[in-house]
């Protein structure tokens, strides 16, 4: 084994067991799951130290990645205007401030013009006491009188709620503290205000009203959901006729109604909850919109009286693999967001029409930018800022890997599509880059998609390096999005592909499910098989082919590099959920019941057995391994840091080569790292650096 003593940092072994169904564990590193240990701290700082050492030798690299990522972004930019209650909204950036500035006026000039806008919120100025700064809700009142926004200063999503006169641009002495990331709404006459507030476990779970003027001590208790399976949350429709309350698990869901210009009222429950019935309901005029799995696996459309909410009559059917995502109700129509074929797409759907008559919206290849043998290359599409209820234009957003985020208005009258703004990218020719779509075999003879993108000039004869990014849980689809980043490896000869495994929803929900609990392994076999894609034939050195991913995203890299480890010479895992099986099997540690629907609980023998069989922590035996790199956040209430802290301490002791091992904890954030637009670039100048120099 090579002696690394000298400049790695090393954790001291206590032997703890852990006593599962499979059998008794022995676990050297679980001490480290205690924070309030100096030792914790200790070896957490040792590792910083060690990184920041790892990184001194590329300071110069950093430097100049850091410097290319600045020079592509126009600092100084405006969104664009958004029209809501005879306001134009809008947000600007501003060189050399770190946050956003959220400014309004009574004319689109007027709003555009940084001299005649007034400022609502500026987050460079409520950031700068303070190194972290996450702006949860910013909601304005129905009446445009004032706003309520929150903010987390540690990343442990715990948010301070105020209220801000938009007329004096003074906050209220209205405080309310310890609200969460569920949402908020306002009543119609704009006297009170609807937040949530999470359990022991973090987990959303109440929905207060409170009412402007009085203390948070008096505020009432309107809904509180005990069962530790459910996430609550709050909103407002866009008609502001009706408040939802939202309670959901993974495989289940519920919904309350409650007048807006009722706020006093007590909430209507539309269906009570059933296993493995989800739906949200959305207003709709005369009637409500419902979308649901109710007898359709990749969900369909329906409508309910007003009178009887939950009363459903078919609208959209199901369609089997053409999974519906999300609808966007306006007074006269109807947006549905769904994916087909790894695609996102949205149709329309006006008011008096039949299913058969709702249209895909057809942006045209010119504005989706590139086209490869005639194909427009995979790209994301979605709905924009469409606050106006009676909106007869519909404000869409769109990306690819080579096209920067487009904003464009379609005229539902006209058919239209004008591009309103397309995020400028200075110092960038977009021609030079090419995107395709391939499909993967993976080794049950499954077909995986498979988004890839490189430089016109890079020689595509199976030599250059690459970076696979992949992530595959939660039925989360990963649509391409644009990074001026990513160019920093491309025009060094990169290859970088997305990989959609199953576990994601990118081909309907059977997709999701062959990918979770006892079928989770395909994520993983999926990805590997994108891997030896990549390296077989044209596009990588499979030498050279590195494996990025975040959260579950780290499980999956995680799970990869063991499963596989001559597989890549190089990974990336940021904020990793490495120690499954320990996690799931403690019900005291944040969202852990919530989690039981997605990854099985492993208190159980059959589950326990196979979380095992994958769970990276578990699975670091004695060999060699990549080069990794490895993040966490001190504060992280999803992905505790003492997972990643135990994986490394493991991988110190027993991997048998000398590759870089790299550890960053950053000590005053959460799940999302660095929350400033500078600090962020500077975060992934590192990474990038990394992986040029171990590449």
């Amino acid at each position: 084994m090579p002696d690394r003593a000298a400049n790695e940092p090393s954790a001291k072994r206590v032997p703890h067991l852990w006593n599962r169904p499979t059998g008794a564990v022995t676990d050297h590193y679980a001490w480290l799951r205690d924070r309030d240990d100096p030792d914790t701290i200790a070896y957490l700082e040792a590792e910083n130290a060690h990184a920041a050492a790892w990184f001194d030798a590329s300071a110069d690299l950093i430097e100049e990645i850091f410097t290319e990522i600045r020079s592509r972004v126009q600092e100084t930019d405006l969104s664009p205007p958004v029209l809501h209650g005879g306001w134009w909204y809008v947000t600007r950036t501003v060189d050399d401030l770190a946050y956003p500035i959220h400014c309004r006026a009574r004319t689109a000039d007027d709003a555009s013009d940084p001299e005649r806008a007034v400022v609502m919120l500026d987050q460079n100025a409520e950031a700068a006491q303070h190194e972290y700064f996450d702006l949860g809700t910013f909601d304005v009142s129905p009446d445009h009188r004032r706003a309520a926004w929150s903010a987390d200063t540690s990343g442990d999503e715990h948010y301070t709620l105020r209220i801000r006169d938009l007329e004096s641009g003074a906050d209220l002495d209205d405080v309310i503290t310890d609200t969460t990331w569920g949402g908020t709404a306002w009543s119609r006459d704009g006297e009170y205000l609807f937040y949530v507030t999470p359990d022991e476990q973090e987990r959303p779970h109440r929905v207060w009203r409170h009412r402007l003027g009085t203390p948070q001590s008096d505020d009432a208790l309107v809904f509180e959901d005990d069962d530790q399976r459910f996430f609550v949350g709050i909103g407002m429709t866009r008609s502001e006729e009706w408040i939802l309350i939202h309670s959901g698990s993974k495989t289940s869901s519920e919904q309350w109604l409650l007048r807006a210009d009722d706020p006093l009222g007590a909430p209507v429950v539309v269906r009570e909850r059933t296993d493995d019935l989800e739906y949200e309901i959305d207003h709709w005029g005369d009637c409500f919109v419902v979308l649901t799995n109710d007898e359709a696996v990749d969900f369909r459309i329906m409508t309910a009286p007003l009178d009887a909410p939950g009363e459903w009559t078919e609208l959209i059917p199901n369609v089997a693999g053409q999974r519906i995502g999300s609808i966007d109700a306006f007074a006269g129509h109807l947006v549905i967001y769904e994916w087909v074929r790894a695609q996102p797409r949205l149709r329309l759907l006006r008011r008096g029409q039949t299913a058969p008559q709702a249209q895909v919206i057809d942006l045209g290849s010119v504005a989706m930018g590139h086209t490869h043998h005639g194909e427009i290359e995979p790209h994301d599409v979605n709905v924009g800022a469409n606050p106006e209820w009676e909106s007869t234009a519909l404000r869409v957003m769109y990306q690819s890997l080579s096209t920067p985020l487009t904003v464009a208005d379609v005229d539902l009258a006209h058919d239209t599509v004008a591009i309103i703004k397309r995020t400028p990218t200075p110092n960038v020719d977009l021609s030079g880059y090419r995107a395709v779509r391939e499909w993967v075999t993976a080794p049950d003879g499954t077909e995986v998609p498979l988004d890839i993108i490189a430089a016109v000039g890079t020689p595509l004869d199976g030599t250059a390096p690459g970076v696979l990014y992949g992530y595959g849980a939660y039925e989360m689809s990963l649509p391409p999005w644009f990074s001026v980043a990513r160019l920093s490896l491309l025009d060094r000869g990169f290859v970088w592909a997305l990989a959609h495994p199953r576990g994601g929803g990118e081909l309907g929900r059977e997709w999701y499910l062959a990918g979770k609990l006892l079928n989770k392994t395909n994520t993983f076999t999926d990805t590997l098989a994108c891997a030896r894609h990549l390296g077989a034939g044209r596009w990588c050195a499979p030498d050279r082919i590195a494996l990025r991913g975040g959260s579950a995203g780290g499980l999956l890299v995680g799970a990869c590099v063991t499963m596989d480890r001559d597989a890549f010479a190089a990974a990336v895992a940021e904020v990793p959920f490495v120690d499954i099986v320990t996690t799931m099997s403690d019900a005291s540690l944040p969202l852990t019941v919530t989690e039981w629907e997605e990854w099985g609980d492993p208190r159980l023998p059959d589950y326990c057995e196979y979380m095992a069989s994958y769970s990276p922590y578990d699975n670091t035996v004695a060999g060699e391994y990549p080069a990794l790199f490895v993040t966490t956040g001190l504060n992280d209430p999803r992905v505790s840091y003492h997972e990643p802290a135990k994986w490394v301490a493991r991988l110190r002791e027993v991997r048998t080569n000398d590759a870089p091992l790299v550890m960053r904890t950053e000590m005053g954030a959460g799940h999302g790292g660095p929350t400033g637009r500078y600090d962020a670039w500077r975060d992934e100048a590192r990474v990038i650096s990394f992986l040029l120099r171990v590449l």
